[in-house]
């Protein structure tokens, strides 16, 4: 940790925006000019558009992520969590993963804390819910749905094959659509390989509190995305809601009941509820609100962007939108956390702030291998695309959106070898408990296993010689 008497600016989270942004400020400061110091609980930031393509087998895992420490080695990376601040005295709580938490004075800071999974009161779902906001949860998709086909693979009971092979998805939105049609693609795949399962025996379920899916892409393409799932033999059940699934038995709003032992929630976003506890002035989402400078409101030292952050969509509201904030996407993160950084060193050095203004470009999404939707905005044309160009649009943009030439490269290579060789469809679900086995083998023996094993050689040799 610093000892220096240089000003500390604090990014709170490692996110897209706060790598961003303290890469951006690390450009554009002058040698000694201040300390970066950014705190989040995990050492990487995750790109998550990418997710369900790690998912799904289509991209490395660790391609996905981007060390913090590697990428701003002139930063100090700390990994913990900010608890509380205190802004009369500019200081935050720092709880560390390991040991008791201390306090870590701050001149400038930076919200950048992203977004949780938004869920609800429904019984079973935090028992038997699956999430998709972290890589680990990508990977454990994976395993999950592959393991259920061994399991239907090698068992003769046709309720326990039944639940193994239903697949119930939660959220029609980005993250739900593309999930699904990712994790549909892979067991379709993984199916030739099995005796006794085909994807015929499979059921594949979205659900969607609205009326449509990928609203973001719009009403047209929406319909198309929803048209081509269920062309796939995937069931969409639009304006219903999961009820329960308690022990894997799901009840849906419109009356559908089955039992399945994967259930992803995708079903949307909320900011960080930590950020109540940090005095400042939120929105009514709970989100930080904050000018078209990106200042949190009725402050000079704190900034705030990406999907903690309520900011006005200035070239929205110039375009007659009354009351219009930026979306929670890669779009605006990315721009954002580049003016962020601009304006915190204008502010140190006592500049005027520049505002936050970028017109939507478009949205593109992925529904698996060769397949996707896309709408780009060019002034007022929208040029709307389907199928395998727009599924190339998805991954030329993401993959140029992906921070550092060193994890661009490795994405675009994992894509290319996907050209010419076949998917991996092996399941690592002893990943997420290493050492079972060997705590199996190294825990001690009962004591009656114990002295039979040590009279077998006995018993041996007693038969031995009754045969000579």
């Amino acid at each position: 940790m610093s000892t220096t008497e240089r000003p500390r600016i604090l990014v709170v989270g490692g996110g897209y925006v706060g790598l961003y942004a303290a890469r951006r400020i690390q450009k554009k400061m002058r040698y000694g000019e201040a300390t970066v110091t950014v705190v989040d609980p995990r050492s990487y930031m995750t790109y998550q558009p990418f997710l369900p393509e790690a998912a799904a087998g289509s991209i490395s895992p660790r391609h996905v992520v981007v060390p913090l420490r590697r990428v701003l080695p002139k930063a100090e990376v700390l990994t913990g969590r900010v608890t509380t601040i205190d802004q009369d005295r500019k200081v935050a709580t720092i709880a560390p993963l390991v040991g008791e938490a201390y306090e870590l004075p701050f001149d400038y800071l930076v919200i950048a804390m992203g977004a949780v999974s938004r869920t609800f009161p429904i019984p079973g779902l935090a028992e038997q819910g699956i999430g998709m906001k972290g890589i680990e949860e990508s990977i454990g998709l994976r395993n999950h749905v592959l393991e259920q086909l061994d399991k239907a693979d090698s068992t003769q009971d046709e309720e326990i094959r039944r639940k193994a092979l239903t697949f119930v998805f939660v959220g029609g939105g980005f993250a739900g659509a593309e999930t699904i049609g990712e994790v549909e693609d892979m067991a379709r795949d993984a199916a030739k390989y099995y005796t006794s399962v085909s994807r015929e025996d499979m059921r594949f379920i979205l659900v969607d509190a609205a009326d449509k899916i990928l609203p973001e892409v719009g009403p047209k393409l929406g319909q198309y995305g929803k048209e081509h799932l269920e062309s796939r033999g995937v069931e969409v059940y639009l304006s219903t809601s999961m009820d329960s699934c308690v022990d894997g038995h799901v009840v849906l709003k419109n009356g559908l009941e089955v039992d399945s032992n994967t259930i992803v929630w995708t079903a949307g976003v909320k900011p960080n509820p930590v950020l109540s506890r940090f005095g400042l002035p939120l929105g009514p989402r709970g989100h930080v609100d904050c000018e078209p400078t990106l200042q949190v409101k009725g402050t000079d030292y704190i900034w705030a962007a990406g999907d903690n952050a309520q900011v006005p969509d200035v070239a929205a509201r110039k375009a007659g939108v009354e009351n219009a904030w930026c979306p929670p996407n890669a779009q605006h993160a990315l721009r954002q956390a580049r003016v962020l950084g601009d304006n915190v060193i204008s502010g140190m050095r006592g500049f005027p702030q520049k505002e936050y203004s970028h017109a939507n470009k478009g949205a593109v999404a992925g529904l698996g291998l060769h397949k996707g939707v896309a709408m780009i905005v060019m002034g007022k044309m929208r040029i709307k695309l389907k199928g395998r160009l727009a599924w190339y649009m998805h991954r030329g943009y993401h993959g140029l959106a992906m921070p550092t030439w060193n994890r661009k490269i490795r994405v675009f290579a994992d894509w290319t070898l996907g050209m010419f060789l076949k998917r991996e469809v092996v399941s690592l679900g002893a990943m997420e408990n290493p050492r079972e086995e060997f705590y199996e083998a190294a825990k001690p023996a009962p004591v009656g296993a114990a002295s039979r094993t040590e009279s077998a050689p006995k018993v041996q040799k007693t038969e031995e010689k009754a045969a000579s």
